[in-house]
């Protein structure tokens, strides 16, 4: 079996996530484990928790399916599908090693955390997939760059068959 490539995956926590935006998590997080890749999250709830609970159920006879990077200094605080939890106690500052740490981005939805770890991942140089089925940052910058830096704009995709694609 060949090594799993780390995948960060950015979007809403409890708060803003919608039902709907839990079952497409679930849904895309079962896909990207069963295609070979490893989800690394902000470890918290909402999509966060989604992707790391349908992860870890896809089978993939891997260890580790999921990283969270938590922002406390508690591993308890994560939600309880991480198969790997990193407490940080660094808060919000952590958004910058969720996003670094994968090989590349995709983001659902979003409000000013995504925002934040989109103009990081921009900063970075990392290829960033935009989801673009609900309202939010991923969306409004799906195609589009931040600003005059040399690099290809952020990717769009309205399936989990595109994301899947684009991440080859």
């Amino acid at each position: 079996m060949k090594p799993a490539k780390p995948i960060s995956i950015i979007g809403p926590n409890a708060n803003k996530c919608t039902d709907e935006m839990y079952r497409f998590g679930l849904e895309l997080g079962k896909a990207m484990a069963e295609a070979g890749y490893i989800i690394v999250c902000g470890g918290m709830y909402g999509i966060m928790e989604a992707v790391c609970k349908s992860a870890r159920e896809a089978g993939t006879g891997r260890e580790v399916n999921s990283i969270g990077i938590i922002p406390g200094s508690d591993k308890t605080e994560a939600n309880s599908y991480c198969d790997l939890v990193i407490p940080t106690g660094m808060g919000i500052a952590r958004n910058v090693l969720v996003v670094n740490s994968g090989d590349a981005v995709v983001a659902v939805a979003g409000g000013s955390g995504t925002l934040s770890e989109l103009a990081m991942a921009w900063q970075l140089g990392k290829k960033v997939i935009c989801y673009t089925g609900f309202e939010g940052w991923a969306r409004e910058l799906a195609g589009k760059g931040l600003d005059s830096i040399e690099r290809p704009s952020f990717l769009y995709a309205s399936t989990i068959e595109e994301i899947l694609s684009l991440l080859k």
